[in-house]
């Protein structure tokens, strides 16, 4: 080993790499400065590096000039992630997979642990046959609205999302794209390579225990870290009144209520039936709901949205006139306080002009802990009263100047534009449909898919670049740029060859478990497709120095490289899911290294016997 040190010590630019990879690290780990700014300084780093002292190839042209080291922001892999965050945006924004969510929910019975098990194992077994990107953008969004549903934070979730898709696409030869790099030097070294499931039970095994981790200690891990708009729109406690008009044709006819619940409505509390002249109170023995009955609920404004989204139109106000809200409009949903010297004190909503002055329909109304048992339409305002409203985001934006109300800080959101759910799914269907069946390249379906969202109005250009994250943006080319140092500069050969030295001379068991875990390491450092391809010449030199089957040591790379947790830039899918689920890079380490010491632990386990190195 000091041999190889001392071959590689006069290398003053590999050492120079390693410090600045070392140093991006550590700063992205503490967060001491934002992600964004730590992945630009690396590369104005590298490129005045490289300037000043060129690595030159045997052309004698400078391997790492600017060209070459800001060519990330023009990978395929950055364009890939930034247009499925396009997509996977205009799906959560016409909430296309609510009824997604609901079925996963019937499967698991409402119960959150075996509700959340159902989608890891169906993303497990997808990922098998499926490249792990696409699978990964579908469930975004049905994870998103799982949690919701649930009442979870979503980054307990999302995490895990990631994690069990890259286990399930280490099943099979066309599971991920390292999978088929090892196959492919196998063959280019003169063995035979993999057959389809070759790999497929000491990969089912480490993929079992994995999902275990992630249904019961990842949750515990991760922190709570929503954003501050979720923290401020959860509000469970808050309870608003509201009515619902149940039309000839609405779909609520027939629905029953059991226990103060109403089937086909989540979450949402009966107070109140009013049939003609009768008044039902509770408590409701299996009640069947008819048309033109007045149905009078409490829920929170979570659920209002929700019901608002599914059923458009059933929550209504019982105003006269004064406005019309299509349902085809951009909407928004937010909360105001009635002031103390406010005109509406002492009136009843529907008679109030609230409505026709401001064009915001009111669907609930909230009185600090009292819970009303009468139709909301009988309610006198009082001062301090809080009113769930729905209207075009110009009419809430200007509820600031309502003198009569205060707008709620933070209150505002925008609702799922449910009338482009359908343009949505068939854009979203495009684009996994293409990439899955190798019709179009998945970056040239993903771009395509973000167009289409945009032309056809499921979101505009504002909503479009907001759905773009700026540590991906920034993340991808620094680290593609710290890759491409490592390896022209001879450190990543370099770090592949020490590594190895340090399980020279061990018994075959010992070689295969150590060679493991320097390669599942490896893999959150270099990514897990420069893991296979560094790691597989030498997987396959050790395997036939100590006189064992080529292909187990292959296998031990594949598994490895699809090891890549502990860091966000060893796999796209930890990139993808990094905005959604609110994490921060030190998250990843957290959560993610126990892992890979789980997996190495069931590896070294559980290989060597099934191998018979035992």
């Amino acid at each position: 080993m000091l041999d190889l040190i001392a071959a590689h010590g006069a290398r003053a630019e590999m050492w120079a790499v390693f410090a600045v990879i070392v140093g991006a690290l550590a700063l992205y780990a503490s967060e001491r400065l934002p992600i964004e700014v730590t992945s630009v300084a690396v590369l104005c780093l590298l490129l005045v590096m490289f300037h000043l002292a060129p690595v030159h190839g045997p052309d004698g042209t400078n391997r790492l000039d600017a060209t070459i080291l800001i060519a990330g922001f023009g990978n395929p892999a950055l364009i890939t992630v930034l247009a499925l965050l396009v997509v996977g945006q205009g799906m959560v924004r016409t909430g296309a997979l609510e009824h997604g969510a609901e079925w996963v929910l019937r499967m698991g019975r409402g119960n959150a642990t075996l509700s959340t098990a159902v989608v890891m194992v169906t993303v497990l077994v997808i990922s098998a046959f499926m490249n792990n990107i696409p699978v990964v953008v579908i469930f975004i969004p049905i994870v998103q609205a799982l949690a919701e549903r649930l009442g979870r934070p979503v980054g307990k979730m999302m995490m895990g999302l990631s994690f069990v898709a890259v286990l399930g696409g280490s099943t099979t030869l066309i599971g991920s794209g390292s999978n088929l790099l090892v196959s492919g030097a196998l063959v280019q070294v003169g063995e035979p390579g993999f057959a389809f499931f070759e790999f497929a039970v000491p990969a089912l095994v480490l993929a079992g225990v994995g999902l275990l981790y992630v249904l019961f200690v990842a949750p515990w891990l991760l922190p709570d870290r929503s954003s501050l708009a979720e923290r401020i729109l959860s509000r469970s406690s808050k309870y608003f009144l509201a009515q619902i008009a149940v039309g000839p044709q609405s779909p609520l006819v027939g629905s029953r209520a059991v226990g103060g619940l109403l089937s086909g409505l989540q979450d949402v509390r009966l107070r109140m039936i009013l049939r003609g002249e009768r008044v039902m109170m509770p408590p409701f023995h299996d009640l069947e709901i008819r048309a033109g009955d007045l149905v009078v609920v409490a829920a929170s404004r979570r659920a209002l949205s929700r019901a608002e989204s599914l059923l458009p139109g059933v929550i209504e106000t019982g105003a006269s006139g004064g406005v019309e809200m299509g349902h085809r409009q951009e909407r928004m949903l937010a909360e105001v306080m009635i002031t103390p010297a406010s005109r509406l004190s002492g009136h009843y909503i529907g008679r109030a002009g609230f409505q026709f002055r401001t064009q915001c329909v009111v669907l609930g109304i909230q009185r600090r802990a009292q819970m009303f048992r009468s139709r909301m339409t009988d309610v006198r305002l009082q001062p301090g009263d809080i009113l769930l409203v729905q209207g075009r985001p110009e009419d809430v934006a200007a509820l600031r100047d309502v003198r009569d109300v205060v707008l709620l800080a933070g209150s505002s959101e925008a609702m799922p534009v449910v009338h482009h759910a359908k343009s949505a799914l068939a854009i979203f269907a495009f684009v996994v449909g293409t990439a899955a069946t190798g019709l179009l390249p998945i970056v040239i379906s993903a771009l395509l898919g973000s167009l289409a969202m945009v032309a056809s109005g499921v979101m505009n250009l504002r909503q479009a670049s907001r759905a773009l994250d700026g540590k991906v943006v920034t993340m991808i080319p620094a680290t593609l740029a710290m890759g491409m140092a490592l390896q022209e500069t001879g450190g990543a050969a370099f770090l592949a060859h020490i590594l190895v030295a340090l399980v020279d001379g061990m018994g075959d068991v010992a070689v295969l478990s150590g060679f493991f875990l320097i390669a599942a390491l490896a893999s959150n450092v270099v990514s897990s497709n420069a893991c296979a391809v560094l790691f597989t010449p030498v997987a396959i030199g050790l395997a036939r120095e100590i006189g064992v089957d080529p292909h187990v040591f292959a296998v031990a790379v594949v598994l490895a490289a699809n090891c890549a947790f502990a860091t966000p830039i060893g796999y796209q899918t930890s990139l993808l899911v990094m905005g959604p689920g609110h994490y921060r890079f030190i998250d990843f380490p957290k959560v993610g290294l126990p892992l890979v010491i789980l997996l190495w632990i069931a590896f070294t386990l559980f290989a060597p016997f099934y191998y018979g190195l035992m």
